[in-house]
């Protein structure tokens, strides 16, 4: 017997997802409030204006992520909403490995930054495997877009 929700429970893929939301939520609210320490840990300069982004970037992240969690935590999520937090975690990965070769971050960071890359081709994997199924449900054949 699994403490899991059968969603999750019969389903890796979906399950993997959901931690990485969680995981989203959970570190984009360190840097909401605590953007400072979170910029250390990156080799990063701590200027209030830099704070201040880095906060941005977490509220973003707390978004993104429930919104993975919530969507994912669904019967059956639209592809378009894993296709799309799948395209914010690659502009994540672009933009950490661009900060690094410019050094404004240290080379810690690239791990961030394919963790990112990572999560986008598992989200991209995931919105594939929904719109084939979609593409396949009798409840879906003639509706309109």
């Amino acid at each position: 017997m699994s403490v899991l929700p059968p969603l999750l429970a019969r389903d890796p893929l979906r399950l993997v997802l959901v931690l990485i939301g969680g995981v989203t939520v959970l570190t984009g609210v360190c840097q909401l409030f605590a953007p400072g320490p979170v910029l250390g840990l990156l080799s990063a300069d701590s200027t209030g204006t830099g704070r201040h982004l880095f906060a941005t970037v977490g509220m973003f992240m707390v978004v993104v992520g429930g919104l993975l969690v919530q969507g994912l935590l669904t019967l059956a999520p639209p592809p378009y909403l894993l296709v799309w937090v799948g395209l914010q975690k690659f502009g994540a990965f672009a933009l950490v490995g661009i900060g690094v070769l410019r050094d404004l971050f240290g080379p810690i960071a690239l791990l961030v930054a394919f963790f990112d890359l990572a999560t986008a081709l598992l989200c991209w994997l995931m919105a594939r495997r929904l719109a084939v199924r979609a593409a396949a449900s009798p409840r879906t054949a003639g509706a309109g877009p």
